[in-house]
């Protein structure tokens, strides 16, 4: 059994080997959305082809769709190139189940991959063509944080935003600037309505997004690049909405487990890949089954019908912003970004392994969400944020099966503490005037800086997941020594100081003398982590 559109046309390998195919015409629907783009999404990596693929895969196969999805590509052809391309636009399936069964599917919702590179024109002018479309309704992201910022290290522009500015909309690199360079296209050719969603796990992504390309832009109106009447498209809610989401499915890296099984089932060239911009992919994306999707319901283009798929919400963005900030700042992600990078320090490969092991990380954790992160919180209604929670830990984050690592967890930390903490710090600061009765959240950011030394409990090296800051910490606290005392003097104060990174200055918040102090108790030597967590969160004796 291969994964193309001719190695799924016999169908009988397939069933008996209980991979459920398409029940639709894929070529069909692919041409489709070819002919007549209807949803652009932009980071076609692992959650969009399981989760967004799937709500697409449902929608066709019940007939509230007929286009498959346009897939764009901006950070890492690759991807395309050794994923979709082979596959001819066909993704595998793998749901995860904390019982141990799994559901295969194979999604046939992709209609084509494009890359984003203004230098390869026949890409560019396909872009163009697409967001011209009357048909287009949405374009939706799931690019990062980091993708919508704008400013360098040192304020102002990055280097790469500053030339975008000063050459325009002709030949953009950065992704917001070639996003407005093709919302031009769009008002230009007709001031179609268009949606631009977000589903990226930022605070109010739907604004972020918005300001990001008012800001390029307006920079470009100043040097005659825009008319005036393009800014008040932009902000016409009627012409270009920026809804705000919450997205929520974990979806860990392709395992080499699954791989394995689904070539002992027989199905062909399932090796994950590993691209040179370290993207983690295969042709299957494994991942949990409960999946959240809550979307403010803005689309002056139309939309399908949403509200039929499993786990969409749509509502307004007030309910909207509720749940963004119940699963980001309080149950989830917060969760995560405390325990993940210090269950690499004590050397546990899987999050759910380490909570299932260490009674006391799984009491860690709980505190973050329903001790810290919870009381700071109104409830969305929509979601119950003690049933959500309640999830988490008796179903989702036990999941053996998932198999998601601690290392992923540790990816781009830097770019989500000011949401992920610093929402519940200053919270704390505007109902008790300082956040110094917290003990979770301070001892995540302390084992997070903790886990930035390389350095495990029992004094092993490992290499650092990708982060924006990873370097320039590393070296930070290089002078650092496990052991010495002494070598920890004020290395934390630029980073525990900097509202760019925690939205507030921990110090003025009461907090920063504490992590320090937390952060000394976990260098004192071999098992100097593990014990500064067990005084914490051990399990009671008896």
């Amino acid at each position: 059994m291969r994964l193309s559109a001719d190695g799924i046309k016999d169908r009988k390998p397939w069933e008996a080997a209980g991979i459920r195919l398409p029940e639709y015409d894929v070529e069909k629907a692919s041409l489709q959305g070819v002919k007549t783009p209807r949803w652009v999404h932009f980071g076609i990596g692992n959650i969009f082809r399981v989760f967004l693929g799937g709500i697409a895969d449902d929608l066709i196969t019940n007939g509230a769709m007929d286009e498959g999805l346009t897939c764009v590509e901006a950070y890492d052809d690759e991807i395309i190139d050794r994923i979709y391309a082979p596959h001819d636009n066909l993704a595998l399936s793998v749901i995860l189940h904390s019982s141990g069964k799994r559901d295969y599917r194979v999604l046939g919702a992709f209609a084509e991959a494009v890359k984003v590179n203004p230098d390869e024109k026949e890409h560019w002018e396909r872009l163009k063509t697409i967001f011209r479309a009357p048909s287009l309704q949405i374009v939706s992201f799931t690019v990062t944080e980091k993708a919508y910022a704008l400013s360098g290290a040192e304020g102002g522009f990055s280097p790469v935003v500053e030339k975008d500015i000063e050459n325009g909309p002709d030949r953009p690199q950065s992704l917001i600037a070639i996003l407005a360079s093709l919302l031009l296209e769009r008002f230009r050719d007709g001031e179609w309505p268009i949606s631009l969603v977000s589903m990226d796990n930022c605070a109010h992504n739907g604004l972020l997004l918005k300001n990001a390309v008012l800001t390029i832009a307006g920079e470009w109106k100043k040097k005659g690049f825009v008319e005036e009447d393009f800014i008040a498209y932009l902000n016409n809610d009627s012409k270009a909405a920026f809804p705000c989401t919450m997205i929520d499915k974990i979806t860990p890296r392709p395992a080499q487990s699954i791989a394995d099984d689904l070539s002992a089932l027989g199905v062909e060239g399932m090796q994950p890949i590993v691209t040179s911009a370290k993207t983690y992919i295969a042709p299957f994306v494994n991942a949990e089954s409960p999946q959240y999707l809550v979307i403010e319901d803005a689309f002056p283009n139309g939309r399908p019908d949403l509200s039929k798929c499993k786990g969409v919400y749509l509502t307004d963005r007030a309910t909207v912003d509720l749940a963004e900030r119940m699963k980001v700042t309080a149950c989830l992600n917060p969760v995560h970004t405390a325990t993940g990078p210090l269950g690499v320090v004590l050397g546990h490969e899987t999050f759910a392994g380490m909570l299932l092991q260490e009674p006391m990380m799984l009491n860690f954790a709980k505190s973050v969400a329903y001790d810290e992160g919870i009381p700071m919180i109104q409830d969305p209604v929509i979601i119950s944020p003690m049933a959500f929670t309640d999830e988490l830990f008796s179903e989702r984050f036990p999941n053996i099966y998932l198999g998601d690592t601690n290392l992923r967890l540790s990816t781009d930390v830097s770019q989500g503490l000011g949401v992920r903490f610093g929402e519940t710090i200053k919270a704390y600061l505007a109902r008790y005037g300082s956040a110094e009765r917290l003990t979770a959240i301070p001892l995540g950011i302390a084992g997070w800086f903790r886990y930035l030394l390389g350095i495990d409990d029992m004094g092993k090296r490992y290499e650092l997941a990708p982060d924006p800051l990873e370097q320039e910490i590393h070296q930070a606290l290089s002078g650092i020594v496990i052991g010495q005392k002494d070598s920890f003097k004020d290395q934390l104060r630029p980073y525990l100081s900097d509202e760019r990174i925690f939205h507030t200055n921990l110090y003025h918040a009461g907090l920063g003398q504490i992590i320090e102090g937390m952060f000394a108790e976990m260098i004192q030597g071999p098992g100097a982590v593990r014990e500064a967590i067990r005084k914490r969160f051990g399990p009671l004796p008896g």
